[in-house]
Formats: structure tokens, C-alpha cells, sequence
């Protein structure tokens, strides 16, 4: 962490943290560069980046409240289950019950303290995470440009930025090409404002004004620059009006008013109420948190009025007398009721699960996604870098009037040097895949090869990225990795864009630039030569929308061009579809000489649709972007586990329908496949958009791949999926993927995107990887998985320790009054030491072994299934009958069945066999809670066969319990700590009021053998209640395929649709 800010006392608008000889808006480019120490190639060193941070603290503006502990702690007490707390404690003390009341008081402490440091050290973690997801610039450091958190950004970073960033400092301009900015938050100008890099302004010029200047907190809305940063943190601008950037918005509900501005009383009345409504929720969870959070805030109030009930239903059945004895048992069963651990637990394992992600290169933004991600149905995502290693490089090059250019097997893909050029006069249509042409020096393919030239031209001069050779010999490169790889290519010629513009004699001069837009899919530059002053028009882009902006070609039969026919339009698609077949990218090429002057600056004076008009066609290259090595073992696992993944892509539907066969996401037979099959499957966005919203309701299936894809395209996929009722999670990085984010369940935004895509998403994979997502689900699946199983435990207890008291009430003693076979603090013994900490253990639970094998969760269920309501009558009828039966063994098998006087208060020796048939329920009640934790591992297997593939057959259980140590342990001192408890004298009669046993302890050995044959009884029939279920629905295990089985819906679908045009 870098320093606390440094006074701001004499800071002048548009200076530095450290002043430099004037504003940096008077100054040029150049000037800042050298005053800030900045090297305008290479950026800072790592070294000199940390101690600037050192010097200069974090860029921020120091108005993140941070983690509060003082609302933790209001949080803490302002639940339903605390309240419960508190009110027993109340009664306890009301009617002198001194012993009670002191030990509701301690676990009301000892809940608050740990539910405190539990959700304090969970908010710290969600800060860090809010911290790792937060806006991140593209800084260079030693000559390399790396992403960085905007925190890290300090004076003389030099930054990159495009469209969808968010400007992390104050930074003067150094390049910028059609940059804009929205400025409203500094400014109030609703209007995105162009910048100038070359202009220079007053001093006394306004920030409004300083267009060479981009402000921090400003968005980019168009374009691209470059800058040195000179002022961070409270120096911006935007720091001078800090205060009023913190404001908090009212919580107060507005009065409805006529449209005259009046209202009438019962309006006033109406907003204070809801007013009031709003506050108390908030004050009881019910209405903040995640979705799981509310819901368990809302079973809290239930179990809140349950209690009450319950406690009447015991002062019923006593008359309502008015007696201690009885209000004691009517707390007691209240209590009983009450999961008083239960949030705590929650927060507990939802933290543990966000630090998981990270370690698996998930970040998560917004907390109900943990809840989501489990019941995902379909993934769509983007081809480019998620599933492929986003290093591409360009390995085809066809020239119409010359051949085919080939690049051979490179493992530096940034080094123009390493792998071998070779030329075949064929064209890829016509080429012998199979032969390899012998290698060639770009000098000889360069001479006198005209047509060669001008395709380079265009390669290098229409790119954005910078590819170099630095000081100690190493390339490195920085920009999109499409315009790398053409980079790259160019450099094999020695036609690198940066020694043609830079240096003290550069040949050509940049002096419009149309940069690429999803619409029109093309982008383009007019450079100037010069030497001649002659400007050139170079653009690259989709080869469908090139070819018709092309008027004229070269194919080799003369010196002059023909003209662009629509046969040879048919044939340069053919040629793409021949290149796209082997998996690559395909880009057209295209320039022409411009008649007019562009100037800088001025490119909306010009009319794009005239620019990009009447080229002249130089060729196409193929790109290659090898899949990730782990995607296609994701995409299955994706498949295994229920979850189908499409891809939506940029690319030629050829490019994208040979990589998608390639990860698994389309079949690996789709040659053999007929039209209407393979149509279904892959569409392009032309074909998908022409499609009304019944027509695509209409369709059996939607497309797996969609080809030349389109953000609108991307929106309407999601919306299509809601209306079949699928769970869908969308992948995006750039500002136009903001809205289908949105609209997804679950928006997967991409560590290297967009802040803006970033902003809108609800995780955000730090490696851009698909198998990352594949982590997440698996992480939220085990996350639903853990909560289910810890609520069963809990609300399995609470129903246990009801019943046991509610049916306890027909022990009566000599005077009348109802005798509780289990005390108060027994009761909150039981809830705190073996409930929340056994329930904090399997928060802690690793995935199940067929946990990705399962279908998605139903979130309109959520964790309240109905085998879970069932198991959670069930085991807690279980319990409670066995710890009844024990202590009716105790007290009237062997103890006489004298129920004594007055024994819920005090000892006596008429209570003796109360005591200790008391004693045997709560420890057979102690050790069922403890077992019955391990049982909840696995809510259907076997305790004694939890992995069903291990050949340990009689040892395996030994190493499940031992496995999840957190829990181990804290079962182990639930098991230990009852022994003090029985037989500490005081502690034993006065607080929990029942004694020491003996023999009783064969009755609770027979009892615990009991409950596991009870327990495993119950599994083994929903074992084969389930088993028949699936047999009925008729799922196939291992019967077919994996592949078969995840694509016949589309072969049955054809082939049906065959059947009824017969």
C-alpha cells in the first residue's frame, strides 16, 4: 500500500502531485514527459513504478467507507434470532431466574462476539475482492503494457486507453485518435468532448476547456490515446470536488404527489409508513443481502413466530399458571426453535467460498452470483481469448494477383524473426494441404512484388499495435492480438508500422483514423506519404462487408485493375471459406489513393460511407488462435454436468464452426451431418436477426455457435433463453457487451475488457479462461450444496429439540406442572457448541464427487427443497423419539417414574431420576447433533461409503472424517466438552440442572446405534426411491456416449422435421 495522501495546501488546478514548471495543459507533451521522468516507449520500470507509489500513496480519492465496524455490530444484534436472545433473557431475568438468564446472556455475547469477527473478517475479504475487480488501467512498465489496478497508477505512468475505460488519473494526452470523453461528472457537460494531444492552452485555462487533458473518473466513449500520467489521487480534479461525490443518497419514500405539486394527508401517511416498513426490514434483514440472505432472514421471523406458538402451546398445556417453573419451560421451547447460529454460518461460508474463487481465478462482484452460478443452464461465450488463447498469429496470407504467403511453426508468436515464410502461386482453394513449400527470405519474396507491398501497407499502416524489439532483445508487443498478429506479419517483411511513423524521418504520417465498429465491421486509416504528399485510404475488416466497399482488383493478368465482379466476389469467399475451414481468423485488406486532404482531428467532417468506398482489394490473412488446451475438458465437464455452452462470435461462421468442433461444443462428426442439422446448430447473425421473437420461440432448438455476432444479437440470445426458462450466463469484455451482462443471469465480465463491461458484470475471471467459469460453477454448486446441508442440520435440531420438549409435556409431576426432559441451557448448550461450529465445519465441505454431474439447481426452489423439508422432518422426529425413549427408560423403566417436586428449578433427592434421565437425553441429544453433521456430508450416500469409486470398502469412512479437519475437530469438542458438563458438580445440578450417570450410558450407546441405523435406513431408501425416479425418466448412465447424449436433441429435431415434410 502506498502512503496516506500528502496535504494538498497550495495546489493549484492542473498541476502535479509534485509541481511541475507550469499547469500541464501549458505545457507540451513532450514537456511533461521529461518532467515527469516518463520514457514515452517503454514507460516506467518496475522499480522506479513502486517507490513513485511509495512517495505519491494509492490514486484514490479516499471516500470508500471501507469495512464498518460499528454497523457489523448493529447487524449482530438487529436480527430476529438475537431478538429471541435477548427477549428469553429478559423473561429469565424477569422472574429472578438468575441462572438462565446469566447463561442466555453469555451466548448472546459469545454469538455477537463471534458473529462479529466472523462477518468482519468476511466483509475485509469482500473489500479485498471489491479492490481486485475495481477499474484497472493499461499502464506500460518496462515496455510492456500490463493491467493494473487504477490504485497502482502513479505520476509519469505512461497509460493506454480506448474505448469503455475509465480514465484511472489526470493524464496529458500524448496521441489521441477520435477520443472523446464524457466528462459530466467533472464538468456537467452532457456531451462527450474531443481531445487534442498537440494543443497547448494558457494557463488560466478552465478544465472544461483543457482538451489535451483527460480527467480521472471520466469515461472514454470513442477512440483511443495515449498519455503521461501527471496528477493522481486527491491532486486530480476530480479530487478537489471529493466531498461531494460521497454524499449519500435519502432512504426516506417520497410523498406521491398531484401534479400540482400538492399531496393529501394519507399520502404523507403512506410514506412514512412504507418509510417505516423499509427500516424495520432493513433492521431485520428481511429486505437487504443477497437473495439466500433475505430468505433466511424472513425463515428467522417464521421461526421467531413459531416459537411464540410453541411457548404458548406449553403455557396452555400448565394452565397458564403463573408459576417460574413453567414460563422456564416455555422459554426453554422457544429456544428451542430458534437456529440462533444460522446467519452467521451463512456469512462464514459465503466469505470462504469467495476466497476459494479467487484461487481459481474468479472474482466475484456481487454476492447473490454465489447463489446463481449453481443453477446455470446455458453458457454463452465469446470464442476469442476465453476459449482460445487470445495469441494469435497470422499463418496464411492470400494475395489475389501473387499467391499464398505461409508462416511456419513459431513459439514466439511477438517475434517476426522465428518461423519460416514460404510462398505457393495457388490459391488456399487450390492448395495441397498436405505439402510443405520450401522457405523463402522476405527479401526475395519482396522483390519487385508490388502487389506484395501495397497488402503490407495496409497490414501495418491499418494497426494499432505496437510491436518491438527492446534494449535487451526481446519483443514485445502491445495492443488487441488481432492487430498484433497482422503486426507481426508485416515485421517479417521489415514493414513495422512504428519505423515507418516514428523517428526523426518518418515516411508517413497518420491523418485520419475510423476506428472498428460492430456495425459496420471494418476499420480504417488515411495515412499521408511524405515524400509525395499523396494520401492513402488503408482499411481491414469482415470480408462479407469489405468485398462490397471494394470496386476494383488485381488478380495478376496485367498492370492495371479490374473491375470487382460479383464471380469474384464468389471467389475470394470461397477462398475464406477454404482458410476458415482450417480454424483462422479471416481479415480482408483493401486500400486506394484519397483525392481529398484529411487533416487530423477533422474526421467528422468526412463521410465514412464515401471513405470506405471504390477500394481496391489487396487480399485476405488468416489468423490463428489456438484453443486453450484445457477448454475442451471444460466444455465437456460443462456438458457432463447438464450446462449447454454456446458460442457467440465475431468470427466467419467457418472459423467459428471449426473451432467450436474442436472444443466440443459442436459434434466431431459435423461433416457427416446433413444441412438441416448443422443449420440448427450454427447460424450466423444475419440469419438469427432476421428471425421475429416467435420465430425464434418456435425454433426446437436455439443455435449453438452464432457466427458474426453482434451485441443486439447477444441480448436477444439471452432474452430467447428467459423465455425457454434457462438460467443463462454470458460472457463480455467490451462496452457494447454491457447490456447482454446485464440482461444475463449471470455476467461474466473478462479480466483484460472494458471497465464498463467489468462494472456491468456480476464476476470477473482475472485469466479471461472458459475453464474459470467452469470453476465458478462448480464453486457455487458446492456452495448450495454446503448451505443445504448445514440448514438440514440446523432446522433438523430445532425440530428435534420442539418435539422433545412439546411431547415432554406430559411428564407431570406431583403438583401438576410439566417437567422438561431437556433444560434452557441444555437447549442453548446444544445450539451453540453442537450446532454452530459442526455447521461452520461443513460450510468448509469439499465438492461432492458427482457434484458436476448433476443437473443445475432450481433456484425457484433455492435450498428449501422438498427432500430436504422431508429429510428435515424425519431425522428430527428420529432424534426427538430416541431421546424421548431414553429418558422414559431412565426415569420409568428403572427410576420408579417419580416425577419429584419442583424439578425444572432445583435439586432434590425426589428429582434424582429426573436429573438423570435427564442427563441421558441431553447426551444422547449432544451426540445425535454431532453424528448426524458427519451424516449431512453426503445428504444421500452412505456415511460409511461417502466416495463410491475408493476400494478402501471398511476404511473410507475414516479418511472422510479425518479429511475436513475444521469439522473433526469441532465435533471431537462437542463430543469431549459434554463430559465436564456432566459431571462438574455446580455445573452439573445448578446451571444445566441434571446429574452424572453411570449405567445410563449403555441406554445412550444402544440409542446412537440406533440413530445411524435410523439414519443410513432413510438414505438407503431415498437411494432407491431416486434410482427408480431415474430409470422412470429415463436417464441413461454410461449407456450411450457423452457426445451422443448431448447432441441427439438436434439430431432427433431434424430428423423429425424430416419426417413431417414427408
Amino acid at each position: 500500500m502506498g502512503k496516506v495522501q500528502p496535504s494538498l495546501e497550495g495546489h493549484v488546478s492542473g498541476q502535479a502531485n509534485k509541481p511541475l514548471s507550469r499547469p500541464a495543459h501549458a505545457l507540451t507533451y513532450s514537456k511533461v514527459i521529461e518532467e515527469t521522468g516518463c520514457n514515452s516507449q517503454d514507460g516506467l520500470t518496475t522499480t522506479d513504478a513502486k517507490s513513485r507509489h511509495e512517495k505519491y500513496g494509492n490514486n484514490d480519492l479516499g471516500d470508500d467507507a471501507g469495512v464498518q465496524p460499528a454497523k457489523i455490530l448493529l447487524r449482530q444484534v438487529a436480527n430476529a434470532m438475537t431478538l429471541v436472545l435477548i427477549m428469553a433473557m429478559a423473561v429469565s431475568f424477569g422472574i429472578k431466574s438468575w441462572i438462565e438468564g446469566g447463561v442466555v446472556t453469555v451466548i448472546i455475547i459469545l454469538n455477537i462476539t463471534v458473529g462479529f469477527w466472523q462477518e468482519y473478517a468476511a466483509e475485509k475479504t469482500m473489500d479485498s475482492l471489491r479492490s481486485l475487480s475495481s477499474p484497472t488501467a493499461s499502464a506500460v512498465r518496462d515496455g510492456k503494457t500490463v493491467t493494473i489496478p487504477t490504485i497502482e497508477v502513479v505520476p509519469g505512468d505512461m497509460v493506454e486507453l480506448k474505448t469503455g475505460d475509465t480514465v484511472p488519473a489526470d493524464i496529458r494526452l500524448i496521441e489521441a485518435v477520435n477520443f472523446e470523453t464524457d466528462e459530466a461528472l467533472l464538468t456537467g457537460e452532457s456531451l462527450p468532448v474531443s481531445k487534442n494531444a498537440e494543443a497547448v492552452f494558457d494557463d488560466e485555462t478552465g478544465p472544461g476547456d483543457r482538451l489535451n487533458i483527460t480527467f480521472s473518473s471520466s469515461t472514454v466513449t470513442k477512440g483511443r490515446a495515449r498519455g503521461v500520467v501527471f496528477a493522481t489521487g486527491m491532486h486530480t480534479e476530480i479530487g478537489s470536488i471529493a466531498v461531494s461525490l460521497r454524499q449519500k443518497g435519502t432512504k426516506v419514500r417520497p410523498v406521491k404527489r398531484k401534479e400540482d405539486g400538492t399531496a393529501k394527508p394519507h399520502r404523507y401517511a403512506q410514506a412514512w409508513g412504507l418509510t417505516a416498513a423499509d427500516a424495520i426490514g432493513h433492521f431485520l434483514g428481511v429486505n437487504v443481502g443477497t437473495p439466500l440472505q433475505k430468505k433466511l432472514s424472513r425463515l428467522a421471523l417464521l421461526l421467531f413466530g413459531i416459537a411464540v406458538v410453541c411457548a404458548i402451546i406449553v403455557l396452555a398445556a400448565n394452565d397458564f399458571a403463573n408459576n417460574q417453573e413453567v414460563i422456564i419451560y416455555a422459554v426453554a421451547t422457544g429456544l428451542s426453535m430458534i437456529p440462533a447460529s444460522l446467519i452467521v454460518v451463512l456469512t462464514i461460508t459465503m466469505s470462504a467460498g469467495t476466497r476459494t474463487m479467487v484461487g481459481r481465478n474468479v472474482i466475484v462482484r456481487n454476492l447473490k452470483a454465489l447463489e446463481a452460478l449453481g443453477a446455470v443452464t446455458d453458457i454463452c461465450s465469446d470464442k476469442t481469448g476465453t476459449l482460445t488463447q487470445g495469441k494469435m498469429v497470422a499463418k496464411k496470407a492470400w494475395i489475389p494477383a501473387k499467391g499464398t504467403y505461409s508462416v511456419g511453426t513459431t513459439s514466439e508468436p511477438h517475434n517476426p524473426n522465428v518461423g519460416d515464410l514460404s510462398f505457393t502461386s495457388k490459391s488456399p482453394s487450390q492448395m495441397d494441404l498436405g505439402r510443405t513449400e520450401k522457405a523463402s527470405t522476405y527479401e526475395e519474396l519482396l522483390k519487385e512484388n508490388t502487389h506484395l507491398l501495397e497488402f503490407l501497407k495496409v497490414a501495418s499502416l491499418a494497426n494499432l499495435a505496437h510491436v518491438h524489439e527492446s534494449d535487451k532483445g526481446n519483443w514485445t508487443a502491445r495492443g488487441d492480438p488481432t492487430e498484433i498478429a497482422i503486426q507481426v506479419f508485416a515485421s517479417r517483411f521489415n514493414w513495422n508500422r512504428l519505423s515507418h511513423v516514428q523517428g526523426n524521418n518518418p515516411s508517413w504520417k497518420q491523418v485520419a483514423e475510423f476506428p472498428f465498429d460492430s456495425d459496420v465491421k471494418k476499420m480504417t486509416v488515411i495515412f499521408e506519404e511524405i515524400e509525395t504528399c499523396q494520401q492513402f485510404v488503408f482499411t481491414k475488416g469482415a470480408v462479407e462487408r469489405v468485398i462490397h466497399s471494394c470496386s476494383t482488383i488485381y488478380n495478376g493478368e496485367g498492370e492495371s485493375p479490374i473491375d470487382m465482379t460479383d464471380a469474384i466476389r464468389d471467389e475470394i469467399l470461397q477462398n475464406m471459406e477454404a482458410l476458415a475451414a482450417l480454424g483462422l481468423r479471416v481479415l480482408a485488406l483493401s486500400s486506394k489513393p484519397y483525392e481529398g486532404k484529411a487533416s487530423l482531428g477533422q474526421e467528422k467532417e468526412l463521410d465514412r460511407k464515401d471513405i470506405e468506398n471504390s477500394l481496391t482489394f489487396r487480399g485476405l490473412v488468416g489468423l490463428y488462435d489456438p484453443p486453450r488446451p484445457e477448454t475442451a475438458h471444460s466444455v465437456r465437464q460443462c456438458q457432463k454436468a447438464g450446462i449447454q455452452v454456446h458460442m457467440l462470435t465475431g468470427d466467419h461462421p467457418g472459423t467459428a464452426r471449426a473451432i467450436a468442433a474442436e472444443v466440443g461444443i459442436l459434434p466431431s462428426n459435423m461433416a457427416t451431418l446433413s444441412k438441416d442439422v448443422t443449420d440448427a446448430m450454427v447460424m450466423t447473425a444475419s440469419q438469427y436477426d432476421k428471425l421475429s421473437d416467435d420465430e425464434i420461440d418456435a425454433l426446437p432448438l436455439l443455435p449453438l455457435v452464432i457466427a458474426r455476432c453482434a451485441p443486439d444479437t447477444k441480448v436477444r440470445m439471452i432474452e430467447a433463453l428467459h423465455r425457454r426458462k434457462c438460467f443463462a450466463a454470458m460472457t463480455g469484455d467490451g462496452v457494447n457487451d454491457s447490456p447482454s451482462l446485464k440482461r444475463a443471469d449471470v455476467g461474466i465480465g473478462m479480466g483484460t475488457g472494458s471497465d464498463v463491461a467489468k462494472d456491468a458484470s456480476d464476476i470477473v475471471l482475472t485469466d479471461d479462461n472458459f475453464a474459470s467459469i467452469l470453476n465458478a460453477i462448480e464453486e457455487g454448486r458446492r456452495m448450495f450444496d454446503n448451505i443445504q446441508k448445514f440448514i438440514l442440520h440446523l432446522l433438523a435440531q430445532n425440530v428435534a429439540q420442539a418435539c422433545i420438549l412439546l411431547i415432554g409435556l406430559v411428564f407431570k409431576d406431583q403438583s401438576g406442572l410439566s417437567v422438561f426432559p431437556i433444560t434452557p441451557v441444555e437447549v442453548m448448550w446444544i445450539i451453540m457448541v453442537t450446532s454452530a461450529l459442526p455447521d461452520m465445519g461443513l460450510g468448509f465441505e469439499i465438492a461432492a464427487p458427482d457434484i458436476m454431474w448433476r443437473p443445475p439447481q432450481s433456484l425457484k426452489r433455492g435450498v428449501f427443497t422438498l427432500e430436504l423439508m422431508l429429510d428435515m422432518v424425519v431425522y428430527g422426529l428420529w432424534i426427538a423419539a430416541l431421546c424421548l425413549a431414553s429418558f422414559a427408560s431412565v426415569m420409568f423403566a428403572w427410576g420408579g417414574g417419580d416425577l419429584g417436586v419442583n424439578c425444572n428449578d432445583t435439586y432434590s433427592d425426589s428429582c434424582d431420576a429426573v436429573y438423570r434421565a435427564r442427563a441421558t437425553c441431553f447426551a444422547c441429544l449432544t451426540w445425535f447433533s454431532l453424528f448426524l453433521a458427519w451424516q449431512m456430508v453426503d445428504m444421500r450416500r452412505s456415511f460409511f461409503r461417502m466416495q463410491p469409486h475408493s476400494d478402501k470398502y471398511f476404511t473410507q469412512w475414516i479418511l472422510d472424517i479425518w479429511r475436513n479437519k475444521f469439522l473433526f475437530w469441532a465435533i471431537m469438542a462437542g463430543f469431549i466438552t459434554i463430559f465436564p458438563v456432566l459431571y462438574i458438580p455446580v455445573i452439573s445440578t445448578k446451571v444445566f440442572k441434571h446429574k452424572g450417570i453411570s449405567w445410563e450410558w449403555g441406554i445412550v450407546f444402544i440409542a446412537t446405534m440406533l440413530f445411524f441405523v435410523g439414519i443410513e435406513t432413510w438414505k438407503w431408501a431415498k437411494r432407491i426411491f431416486f434410482r427408480k425416479n431415474d430409470k422412470k425418466a429415463g436417464a441413461r448412465r454410461g449407456s450411450i456416449d457423452l457426445e451422443s447424449k448431448v447432441f441427439e436433441r438436434y439430431l432427433s429435431t431434424a430428423v423429425s422435421t424430416d419426417d413431417e415434410k414427408k
